[in-house]
């Protein structure tokens, strides 16, 4: 579609990082709203955020490194080059990199992990929806050869430079299905969290639609860099996509299972009976006898 946004001299601005960088800042801008609703404290929520990205950025350059060391060891200056610098990494390393400096932030700052993932879970699929629209604009992640009406044709060499995206050939628009999905996402999110009533609850519910959602258009992505398992039957991600699922799920049932335990409890306990009040003792006075 249109990857490169402008160029000033050597200095190319490109379209996936202005719109990824736009969505994970609005990602953690309504983070950073819903952390008084979770009891946490909204500088807080937003400086981890920050850090996460930072952290996530470089760990997932690293972890392509080690990927590709065979190449890396024989073009050693490569690692310093400016091409894996504008390369997004690898999505495993980013989130590896991601979970780590979470547990470890909130294990020396002492926040709890659940409220804090719930409030980052209402904000993701935001920045998710905006960045899916960052790879349209550049033409990676894109899908199969189609015959619908909706299917999208590029025509743009750089896309095909930079990211191999197929020309003059219609594709399904997973960038657009993924887009329109998290968005989706993004407004049930909102709608359960004015009714939260268990920690984990957005966690659990982000899981189980973005497993749901990400499993199924990966059928029809046809972007080669992906991790294809079983003879190209299904890719590493719909593995990831049926742990979601799972995480998910039972997130969902331990929150619900301590609900009807609490439920429980108070209807066996019932009420604390009220005892009743003792009568107040009255003295009696003896009356001495007249005398005659």
């Amino acid at each position: 579609m249109h990857p490169i946004l402008f160029e000033v001299g050597r200095f190319t601005i490109y379209s996936y990082g202005v719109l990824v960088a736009t969505g994970v800042l609005l990602g953690l801008w309504f983070a950073r709203r819903q952390a008084p609703h979770a009891g946490l404290d909204p500088d807080r929520v937003w400086n981890l955020g920050i850090y996460v990205v930072l952290t996530a950025l470089v760990v997932a350059k690293l972890w392509l490194v080690v990927i590709y060391w065979h190449y890396y060891m024989q073009h050693p200056r490569e690692i310093f080059s400016y091409d894996l610098i504008q390369s997004g990494g690898t999505f495993f390393g980013g989130v590896l990199g991601a979970i780590a400096l979470t547990i470890i932030y909130t294990r020396i700052a002492k926040i709890p992990l659940l409220a804090l993932l719930d409030c980052y879970s209402a904000g993701l699929p935001l920045g998710h929806a905006i960045g899916r629209l960052g790879c349209f604009m550049a033409g990676c992640c894109y899908g199969k050869p189609t015959t619908l009406p909706w299917g999208v044709t590029f025509t743009n060499p750089i896309a095909a430079r930079l990211v191999g995206t197929p020309m003059g050939v219609p594709l399904h628009p997973t960038q657009l299905y993924e887009a329109a999905a998290e968005f989706c996402n993004f407004l049930i999110l909102v709608w359960i969290s004015r009714r939260q009533t268990f920690k984990g609850q957005l966690l659990g519910t982000y899981l189980l639609l973005y497993g749901f959602e990400r499993g199924a258009i990966e059928f029809v992505r046809g972007d080669p860099d992906r991790t294809l398992m079983f003879h190209g039957a299904i890719s590493l991600m719909q593995i990831v996509a049926v742990a979601f699922v799972l995480t998910g799920a039972f997130l969902w049932w331990r929150g619900t299972h301590h609900q009807l335990l609490a439920m429980a409890t108070v209807s066996e306990s019932g009420e604390p009976k009220l005892q009743p009040k003792p009568k107040p003792q009255t003295k009696k006075t003896r009356t001495s006898p007249r005398r005659a």
